[in-house]
């Protein structure tokens, strides 16, 4: 069994059963059965389906977000306005292009090209945005077709099996989707190197991007990849610093850290570092480590001891390297839990590890530029390139930046994160795009039939 540990209380608050290649197989082999029936449903009972899914986690919204807050510590308020919304927005959204026509075909010369379903999917998700992520996949792929082994993360089970509950009540018929709980190195793997399998779908890390990918490699599955970030938020010389350094830190800290998109590098003109220094350790000291359950609680703990241990070594690290500690640092802020002190750090130059490698907690680096083009180079100096932000009193002066930063996406002046725009990276960030018509495009194959 794997037990569930609520990391504000660090006590076990339940358990799965931990699954094995063979619990893989049984339910690939369900889904490899299912898939004729399925795939030949009509678009429209399947449009009719995803918005009863839609619905259905609107119902449960709020059992939902109290499930996030008691297994991943993610703070209720955030809950309850993204961590459920955001995947209700993406099923309504999918429902969308459904109903749009997307799988009406297109006529190329001689040509009919339609979309069709790849088969069987793995989907493997993180524990961070758990019901965003399984949504994410899971949705999309049925929508299209598909039939879906979901292999949720061991830190964020329970919330798997609501969303499993809401798609059994939405109609999903018996061996559609199937649930595998397990760790990755035994479950997620079995998924990537089974030969019935025909696509992976994995949001994580870079390294265990990098495992899936080799791990599918023998078969020639399909790999889609929203891995792992370092976004920075690029402030120019004629924003509004206060404003856009207190955007910058409220999402460098959004869900305690944990959010590969974060704009965890600050880059403030050389000349106006130390004020933005000062406004973010203002902005941050606001953020008191608490109970998450609280409404009023803006930063919960990280999600493990492990993982708190992990950003721990990153702050002595920024500490050991020359960075200025300007707010926080390695201590313990509470007596239990697994909370990490909101941290901020100032002079942080480009090369440094806290300024390169995803750290996700609450860190937040502050750098200096000499100019727009070293702000530039700065911001795509890293291995990632998932998201980033851009302020500007001229708003054709940050989008011309925004179009430089090689990201998958850039808001500018903090703009509202859109669950239609296509979602993922650039580079080590991943491949693949989720959300709306381009997550749909994920989960299908293009076939021409020439007349």
């Amino acid at each position: 069994m794997i037990e569930v540990v609520n990391p504000t209380t660090e006590e076990v608050i339940g358990a799965v059963r931990a699954g094995t290649p063979g619990d893989v197989d049984a339910a690939v082999t369900r889904a490899v059965a299912a898939f004729p029936a399925w795939s030949a449903t009509s678009v429209e009972a399947r449009l009719d389906l995803v918005r009863r899914v839609a619905d259905g986690l609107e119902a449960r919204a709020d059992e939902l977000a109290a499930t996030m807050v008691a297994e991943m510590g993610t703070p209720l308020t955030f809950a309850t306005r993204v961590q459920v919304p955001n995947p209700v927005g993406i099923a309504r959204g999918v429902a969308d292009v459904l109903a749009g026509g997307y799988f009406d075909g297109e006529e190329v010369g001689n040509s009919l090209v339609l979309r069709e379903p790849i088969g069987v999917v793995a989907a493997i998700t993180p524990w961070n945005f758990p019901l965003q992520q399984m949504v994410a996949k899971v949705v999309p792929a049925l929508a299209a077709g598909n039939v879906v082994v979901l292999k949720p993360s061991e830190l964020a089970p329970m919330t798997a099996d609501l969303l499993a509950t809401v798609l059994a009540e939405a109609g999903v018929p018996e061996g559609v989707f199937s649930v595998v709980h397990g760790t990755g190195p035994v479950v997620g793997e079995a998924l990537a190197v089974h030969p019935m399998v025909d696509m992976v779908s994995f949001t994580g890390s870079t390294r265990a991007g990098r495992r899936v990918a080799a791990l599918a490699a023998d078969t020639v599955k399909r790999v889609a990849l929203e891995l792992g970030g370092k976004s920075a938020n690029v402030v120019l010389d004629d924003a509004d610093l206060s404003r856009a350094v207190k955007i910058g830190v409220a999402n460098a800290f959004m869900n305690n850290g944990q959010a590969c998109s974060a704009w965890t590098r600050l880059l403030v003109p050389a000349s106006r570092h130390d004020e933005a220094l000062e406004i973010a350790v203002a902005a941050a000291s606001k953020y008191e480590p608490g109970d998450p359950s609280l409404p009023a609680t803006r930063i919960g703990p990280a999600v493990s001891a492990a993982q708190r241990d992990r950003v721990v070594g990153y702050i002595r690290r920024g500490v050991e390297e020359g960075a200025k500690l300007a707010l926080g640092g390695p201590e313990a802020p509470t007596s239990r839990g697994f909370h990490v002190a909101p941290t901020v750090f100032g002079d942080v130059r480009p090369d440094m590890a806290i300024a390169q490698e995803e750290i996700f907690g609450p860190v937040l680096s502050v750098l200096p530029y000499a100019d727009e083009d070293d702000a530039v180079r700065i911001a795509n100096s890293t291995i990632y390139g998932l998201g980033g932000a851009v302020f500007s009193a001229d708003p054709s002066r940050a989008l011309s930046v925004a179009k430089r930063l090689r990201t998958g996406q850039v808001d500018i002046n903090g703009a509202a994160f859109n669950t239609s725009a296509p979602f993922g990276g650039y580079r080590q960030s991943g491949n693949g795009r989720e959300f709306g018509r381009f997550g749909l495009d994920e989960f299908t194959e293009v076939k021409s039939i020439q007349r």
